[in-house]
């Protein structure tokens, strides 16, 4: 068994997902650690500590342990502030493990974990395995022009990297196109979900739980408030189904996040208001991810009009509870949906499409099918699987010669 130090610089496992910077990232960190961990690898993660009350240590369970290193003020800081602090992240980790066991693998999580990780490889002399989670200058192609700065990472820490880590054929196309990337260290790992959890239930008790209508359609907007996730098209559709219908409830589960969070949040109160649907809205605080279940087996669909997704994680969890999936025709995404029989996907972002959408997959002639076709593709996706092909991969770099700089 090996041991891999996982860095998650700019967000924690531990981390509430739906608020902050936290999100399926988190996720994914958590659980390829404790899944690595139930095969018998020791998985020591290592995040910034960004409150003065974390703990040096907390062991999430045997063989996964999360250390909360120091790295500059120890609060919540913005994104474009972080990049001040890697560094030194990465000389304190690279303490820490000079103190313990030397890791056999580092596995880096985002651009800036990359940035201390690609060090770190140098220091220690052991492969470095990357995932990005999103690419600059994939999200260039929507917000436009790219950051040159952290593109420029991006393709610098991927021409070091031993093994490059995508969610789907289409991100690690991207990754090739976009990066010039050597194909032959470009794994394709799909993502789990954790059917203990996220699994068909009965609709009328999960709202019961909730507080949620029970007469009337729910749909569920499930992310991280900002522009990126496309939060303001969900809401638009559903106004539109209800001018149409007359009825139906939009459930908005998530907290604001990035520098523009607060605004765009700020915008879809003025919008509820101004539409008249106050009654017919909630705006639910982030959730646990267990109790995030209950959202998706009260929901009639979840709306997933995200901009950009290199995976897209909420939907395959709505699928695991059998709730179909209204989604933007956009990375991962074209992966787990396959239209017309386990959601729909739409290219436009016009509300009165999505609308016609939501009122095509609400058909109780239509619906049913759906739900039990997303139950079934779901089942395809588990984290032992995710860590079986990662370990698989570990043993191989382990074996094989470090792979240098240009």
């Amino acid at each position: 068994m090996a041991r891999l130090a996982v860095l998650s610089y700019h967000t924690s496992p531990l981390a509430q997902p739906g608020t902050g910077d936290g999100g399926g990232m988190n996720v994914y960190v958590r659980e390829m650690g404790a899944a690595l961990a139930r095969q018998g690898h020791s998985v020591d993660i290592y995040t910034r500590r960004d409150s003065p009350a974390q703990r040096d240590l907390v062991q999430v369970e045997p063989g996964l342990t999360v250390h909360h290193v120091t790295a500059g003020p120890t609060t919540s800081l913005p994104m474009k502030e972080l990049r001040l602090w890697v560094d030194d992240f990465a000389r304190s980790v690279g303490v820490l493990m000079g103190c313990n066991a030397k890791p056999d693998i580092l596995h880096a999580n985002y651009w800036l974990s990359g940035i201390a990780g690609h060090w770190l490889k140098h220091e220690l002399d052991i492969p470095l395995v990357m995932t990005f989670h999103t690419l600059d200058r994939v999200k260039a192609l929507t917000f436009g022009e790219a950051s040159s700065e952290r593109a420029a990472e991006e393709e610098r820490i991927m021409a070091c990297s031993d093994a490059i880590l995508a969610s789907c054929d289409i991100e690690a196309q991207q990754i090739v196109d976009f990066y010039g990337a050597n194909p032959a260290r470009v794994h394709i790992v799909p993502l789990g979900v954790e059917h203990a959890f996220f699994s068909p239930g009965t609709k009328a008790e999960a709202r019961r739980a909730l507080g949620m209508p029970n007469d009337e359609s729910l749909l569920l907007f499930a992310g991280r408030i900002q522009d990126l996730k496309g939060v303001d098209l969900a809401l638009e559709a559903f106004i539109e189904v209800r001018r149409r219908s007359g009825t139906g409830h939009l459930a908005i589960v998530g907290g604001p996040s990035g520098p523009s969070g607060r605004e765009t949040l700020d915008r879809l109160q003025r919008r509820i208001a101004e539409a008249g649907v106050i009654e017919s809205v909630s705006l639910v605080a982030p959730q646990s991810h267990q109790l995030l279940s209950s959202w998706f087996r009260a929901a009639d669909l979840t709306l997933v009009p995200s901009l950009a997704e290199s995976f897209g994680l909420v939907a395959l969890e709505s699928a695991a509870c059998g709730t179909p999936v209204v989604a933007s025709a956009v990375g991962g995404l074209l992966t787990l949906i396959t239209p017309g029989q386990n959601g729909l996907l739409l290219a436009s972002r016009a509300p009165n499409d999505w609308a016609d959408a939501i009122e095509h997959v609400l058909d109780p002639a239509v619906s049913a099918g759906m739900a039990q076709a997303s139950a079934t593709m779901a089942r395809r996706y588990t984290w032992r699987h995710t860590a079986e092909a990662i370990s698989d991969l570990v043993h191989r770099l382990q074996s094989g010669a470090l792979l240098l700089c240009p």
